[in-house]
């Protein structure tokens, strides 16, 4: 079984990663997910880890636990 290699998303595919996250929503459901894995040409799989990466960083940046399973943001 292939592991798939970590990917750097490009400048372009970072703005709209980030645009996503900061305007549009920090926990996307798998639809949007999908439409936002389509628009940057990354798959749902990296997609999804560069969110979970993003939303520990974003909560580190807030002082809150990086994994927390009660509160949405």
């Amino acid at each position: 079984m292939a592991t798939e290699k970590p990917v750097t998303p490009t400048e372009e595919q970072l703005e709209i990663l980030e645009y996503n996250f900061c305007k549009v929503n920090k926990h996307p459901d798998p639809a949007t997910l999908c439409l936002i894995a389509a628009e940057t040409g990354l798959s749902e799989e990296q997609t999804l880890k560069w969110f979970k990466q993003r939303l520990a960083e974003w909560r580190k940046s807030e002082g809150l636990p990086s994994e927390s399973g009660s509160v949405r943001d």
